[in-house]
């Protein structure tokens, strides 16, 4: 489990390390740009991963405090493996595929403030320490948890731990990709 969790950090850490040197300088105008109104802006991508990833916080601490309670669900889903596959699937930065988020994941509508890649660098700092607190018996492939975002999804912690990097960068290559879009301010 330590080589696993050294693994995750250290992806989560990377992330926060590659947006500081790609996005640390861009002014406010820069970062709340916009290709159309459809599209997000490298703000809204850091800015949805913090809202996202925060709500995994209470699971965290309620496994860490040993309080944990299996729901129904999470004691006898059948669809926890599916439900961890498909978000991994579909998370994956190789995956072209767009998915549209729950309104609870959904960042501002623009007006972020440009102190928005500290904060993301602060954020997985938070969930690197949240993960490396993790009971040393845990075991990540067994502890089922349910998706803060829909509540009839459940998946393991371990599936949880793969899919959140991921999606840290896959929503970095989309900030990137924006900043490479035609009319993006220099």
């Amino acid at each position: 489990m330590d080589e696993r969790i050294n693994e995750i950090t250290t992806d989560l850490a990377q992330v926060a390390d590659d947006a500081e040197v790609a996005f640390g300088s861009l002014s406010v105008e820069q970062l709340n740009w916009k290709s159309d109104e459809k599209s997000w802006s490298v703000a809204q991508c850091f800015e949805h991963l913090i809202v996202t990833h925060s709500l995994y916080f209470p699971i965290f601490d309620t496994l860490i405090a040993g309080d944990a309670k299996p729901t129904f669900l999470e004691r006898y889903s059948p669809l926890s493996g599916f439900f961890g596959r498909f978000l991994i699937k579909s998370l994956d930065p190789k995956n072209p595929k767009k998915m549209k988020t729950t309104a609870k994941a959904a960042p501002s509508a623009s007006g972020i403030g440009g102190d928005i890649i500290d904060r993301f660098g602060e954020h997985q700092q938070q969930f690197v320490e949240y993960v490396r607190r993790l009971p040393v018996g845990i075991d990540p492939k067994k502890t089922i948890i349910t998706s803060p975002l829909l509540g009839i999804a459940t998946y393991s912690l371990d599936d949880s731990l793969t899919f959140v990097p991921m999606h840290c960068r896959r929503h970095f290559d989309q900030a990137k990709r924006v900043t490479e879009t035609d009319g993006f301010p220099k």
